[in-house]
């Protein structure tokens, strides 16, 4: 709760808001703790659960867009990701409560409650999927390269499977059972740190990397990599305006790289000396970050390759030289720091599980140990079975992403803030039945719009 000091006792963001009568007892909240976590660790964390797996379809995304259409889209998904920030904080500020399916509890009832925690279920076991596969997909290249193989001979050791769950086992399910999500700032920073080595990389290789690449394909995990469809004689000119049938996976993927909503209100409450003002603050400057390494990474991928540059942007690099030094560096950095995303994307889930299934239970180990256990198991099985990381970007982007980042905050909004303070007729109100309507007609004209309609 956000917590003032008045006459010698604690009053809540409830109590401020809403009328109570004298001497009633203060309704004790799922989140009703204070937080310890600083300001610098909070940045870290809700940076690491806006920077994922997305980063690596950056590239693609420009180069099915243009340069120009890219930076307007990425202006407008970065903007409007803040300001719903600041709706779902200052929903939270009027009712005092700090849990995602709370707000859909008092804005719908036990309807809205279970909405808000399925839609958080499905989105994050989509991203923690989608970290698992760049596991799969990257780590057996990493071994290969160690062993200077250039071919996939079949043992265990490179088979992406069998890799990714011992990753799981070895060091997701540990840092999973940390009681809060705070203890893990610190491995929050240090897998931001290798991203930055990859953007740093992705610029470095810019200028080492000739156009246009050989056209012989290179497969060393069993998979077949295919040049996009938007291949032409023109490859090496970078164009500013593209339409053609892969730019509908560019929205979905912007908004995919833009999630971050599920993690804010743990981490609001988590947060030392946490204020709406103070929390926005952690919200503003993780998305200028992650903005600025998204516009970098995105246009120096694609000026790199230009049309040529495939959904998973590390793929593109193994068709130059799959044992280059830097590349295997990259990927182990890339590796780490999707690897250490996991955790802080998995806490929301099982927080949405507490509220649907045991809203009333206090904190259990045994509890908090199996529901981590069974979404890691679920996760490995869905990575072993699904056949590319684009659809993982498009089904999830095109799904639960929009309703994650702008309907749910909206219609939150609408429901809870008070007429008296702004009435349903107002242009703020009338402006977010408006974005809802629009986002929900975009994400439904998306690659995965006929089997998933919103």
């Amino acid at each position: 709760m956000e917590l003032q000091k008045m006459n010698g006792h604690t009053m809540t963001e409830h109590e401020e808001f809403l009328p109570h009568k004298p001497g009633a007892k203060k309704e004790t909240h799922f989140t009703d703790f204070e937080g310890k976590t600083s300001f610098g660790m909070s940045v870290f964390n809700l940076s690491n659960a806006i920077m994922g797996s997305g980063i690596l379809g950056l590239a693609f995304g420009m180069s099915n867009t243009g340069i120009i259409l890219f930076i307007i889209l990425l202006v407008i998904i970065a903007g409007l990701s803040a300001y719903s920030i600041h709706l779902l904080l200052k929903s939270a500020g009027v009712v005092g409560i700090r849990a995602y399916e709370q707000l859909g509890n008092r804005a719908f009832g036990p309807p809205g409650k279970l909405l808000a925690g399925c839609i958080i279920t499905v989105h994050n076991i989509g991203a923690m999927s989608s970290y698992l596969f760049i596991v799969k997909s990257e780590l057996p290249l990493v071994i290969q390269a160690f062993l200077m193989k250039y071919e996939n001979t079949g043992e265990w050791f490179l088979n992406g499977n069998y890799l990714i769950i011992i990753v799981s086992a070895a060091i997701i399910l540990p840092l999973a059972l940390m009681k809060q999500l705070g203890y893990l700032g610190y491995t929050s920073g240090f897998s931001l740190s290798c991203m930055v080595f990859f953007l740093i990389s992705v610029i470095y290789k810019k200028f080492n990397i000739e156009c246009p690449l050989e056209d012989e394909h290179i497969n060393m995990t069993g998979l077949s990599y295919h040049l996009p469809v938007n291949v032409t004689e023109d490859i090496c000119e970078a164009k500013m305006f593209t339409v053609n049938s892969q730019t509908a996976y560019t929205i979905p993927i912007l908004a995919f790289a833009f999630v971050c909503h599920p993690e804010v209100l743990p981490i609001y409450t988590e947060l030392r000396d946490a204020t709406k003002k103070r929390m926005q603050k952690v919200a503003n400057i993780s998305i200028l970050a992650m903005f600025v390494m998204y516009l970098l990474t995105a246009t120096f991928g694609y000026l790199t390759f230009y049309g040529a540059v495939e959904s998973e942007l590390l793929h593109t690099y193994s068709r130059v030289d799959p044992l280059d030094n830097l590349v295997l560096c990259v990927r182990l950095a890339v590796l780490v720091a999707v690897t250490l995303t996991v955790p802080v994307v998995l806490f929301p889930i099982r927080r949405a599980v507490l509220q649907i299934l045991f809203p009333e239970k206090p904190f259990h180990w045994a509890r908090h140990i199996c529901i981590a256990f069974c979404l890691i198991f679920v996760v490995n099985l869905l990575v072993i079975f699904v056949p590319s990381i684009r659809d993982i970007f498009g089904l999830i982007g095109a799904t639960s992403a929009p309703s994650l980042i702008f309907i749910l905050p909206a219609i939150f909004y609408i429901r809870i803030v008070p007429e008296e303070d702004e009435p349903l007729l107002s242009r703020p109100k009338i402006q977010l039945l408006c974005m809802g309507r629009g986002v929900k007609l975009i994400s439904t004209q998306g690659p995965n719009s006929k089997k998933f309609d919103i």
